[in-house]
């Protein structure tokens, strides 16, 4: 077996990280044969709850899981990491405007991302989860100017997921025959979920999604606005926010950093803008079809944008260069 790694998770007393750090200690993200040192990082308020949370890991008796380290101090929990994954942040409560959101979140990641710059290893891969994903993932890279850019991402996975399973049911498939549908953007209500690089798997052979699923006007109008919207539904029905379905997709996208995108397959990642990729302003994190190999990302190149997808892209940008505009005001940047 290899030496153990340490990886981080944060918010670790809460319902997504509950859902989440079984199959992390158990080998579903970083192998089978790779030993791991979790570090659980939460409020002090929550140290009681995390104590808990330690002694269930510690009765699963899983062999990978070396030692789990339970903290609310920063410098212990980031020192020398190999992976971060960031899912604490200050919620959206009743009444609450985004903006009062962002300068909640602002400080947060800020605090974690100079305490990357400070303890973390350079190599380190940081995924943001806690909302709003995509601006808080560029305060913290920009608060850790020493670990390359490349090396932060923010989780779409979660509607990549969606939109995939939207679309199998609607064909009566497993969400397995679907493959290349891409999230552009924001997770948000104006993120762009476009299947028209999708291809589905029919009787042995890979349609094109319109081709497959051979309803325009759905694909272009209820399909887009149940993926948008899918976690209000799911908050609505739950009375919580979607904890299972984010694990998972939490559980998918580490994978595929570690591990790789399978050949020919492409996935949805918040990831650094630059380069003017697909006519998306610099300077942001927003969500593009991706490939993975030696851990190391690149956009896939030379996709067709009609005018309909122009429109949606654009749209969802708007909204994140204001979100980055709003978020380093609060920085006095």
């Amino acid at each position: 077996m290899s030496e153990p790694i340490r990886v981080l998770v944060t918010g670790a007393a809460g319902q997504i990280a509950y859902s989440l750090l079984f199959g992390i200690a158990k080998g579903d993200v970083f192998g089978a044969n790779q030993p791991i040192i979790l570090v659980l990082l939460d409020i002090t308020p929550m140290l009681p709850v995390l104590e808990g949370v330690v002694m269930e890991l510690q009765d699963c008796a899983l062999p990978l899981l070396k030692e789990v380290i339970p903290t609310d101090k920063e410098e212990v929990a980031f020192k020398d990491l190999d992976a971060a994954i960031l899912v604490g942040s200050m919620p959206r409560r009743d009444g609450m405007e985004r903006k009062d959101l962002l300068k909640a979140n602002v400080a947060i990641f800020k605090s974690q991302g100079t305490a990357l710059e400070n303890y973390a290893k350079k190599t380190v891969k940081v995924l943001v989860v806690g909302n709003p994903a995509n601006t808080n993932c560029l305060i913290a890279a920009k608060s850790a100017p020493s670990i390359p850019k490349e090396n932060f991402s923010c989780l779409t996975r979660l509607d990549h997921n969606r939109a995939r399973s939207q679309v199998a049911m609607r064909c009566g498939v497993p969400a397995t025959h679907v493959k290349n549908v891409i999230i552009w953007g924001n997770h948000s209500s104006t993120q762009y979920p476009d299947v028209y690089h999708c291809k589905v798997n029919m009787a042995g052979s890979d349609l094109a999604c319109f081709d497959a699923v051979k309803d325009d006007t759905w694909l272009k109008g209820e399909f887009i606005a149940t993926v948008q919207q899918r976690g209000a539904a799911v908050i609505k029905a739950r009375k919580l926010s979607s904890a299972m379905s984010a694990a998972k997709a939490i559980c998918d996208h580490m994978r595929d950093i570690w591990s790789g995108t399978p050949e020919g397959e492409f996935i949805s990642m918040g990831v650094y803008s630059k380069g003017n990729a697909y006519g998306v302003p610099d300077d942001l994190i927003y969500s593009f079809p991706v490939q993975i190999k030696g851990q190391s990302w690149k956009f896939v190149e030379g996709l067709a944008i009609n005018d309909f997808s122009r429109g949606k892209m654009d749209e969802t940008a708007k909204e994140l260069v204001e979100e980055r505009d709003t978020a380093m005001s609060f920085l006095g940047v």
